[in-house]
């Protein structure tokens, strides 16, 4: 006699956090993290330059996600993830008295070029806010750019692409990125500042 086991579909990423937010189970947090670590670790190691610090990093964003991942309603794990891991991360910078502007980093000590570094930054998109109390608002404001915006944000500021990049996948012209990248922006703080 022959028994059939039900097949169980594949829990999807919403699937995951839906059941997170809901049990806390930290089982369930791991099998969602685990596939995007390697991201985690890659944009630690852009801004650390240190193998260690990026170590760690993945490890505290994990514990940083446990209480913050039961507050709020994401809809992009990965997205969210990378712009929680940037602003970890630009935290932890300022907290090394180190300067942090636009799309520099350079340390108080010293500003000459040895100790110069140049980064694609968010610019924050949340420039002086509160990251954990406005990531909410930030998806929402995401929602009211028009699509070629919201596109072009979300590939160069969320998924890191570049603008070469950003125009392949997306079939705009590079001024047209540019230029949406640069009202998007502004949109947004526009947008975060109501």
């Amino acid at each position: 006699m022959l028994f059939f086991k039900k097949k169980h579909k594949p829990q999807t990423e919403i699937d995951l956090l839906k059941e997170y937010r809901q049990t806390g189970d930290l089982s369930v947090l791991g099998k969602l993290y685990e596939p995007e670590m390697e991201m985690v670790f890659t944009i630690a190691m852009k801004y650390f330059k240190d193998e260690d610090d990026a170590k760690d990093t993945v490890m505290q964003i994990f514990e940083e996600l446990i209480p913050k991942l039961r507050q709020h309603e994401v809809e992009n794990f990965k997205a969210w993830l990378g712009m929680v891991t940037r602003n970890f991360c630009l935290m932890a910078l300022r907290k090394k008295n180190l300067i942090v502007t636009n799309d520099e980093i350079f340390t108080d000590e010293d500003s000459s070029e040895n100790h110069f570094m140049e980064f694609s930054t968010t610019e924050h998109l949340n420039d002086g806010f509160d990251v954990e109390q406005n990531l909410t608002k930030l998806e929402d404001c995401l929602k009211t750019l028009n699509s070629e915006q919201k596109q072009s944000v979300e590939l160069f500021f969320m998924q890191e692409k570049t603008y070469q990049e950003v125009a392949q996948l997306t079939g705009f012209e590079i001024n047209k990125v540019k230029s949406y990248l640069q009202n998007g922006k502004r949109n947004l703080k526009i947008c975060m500042d109501k």
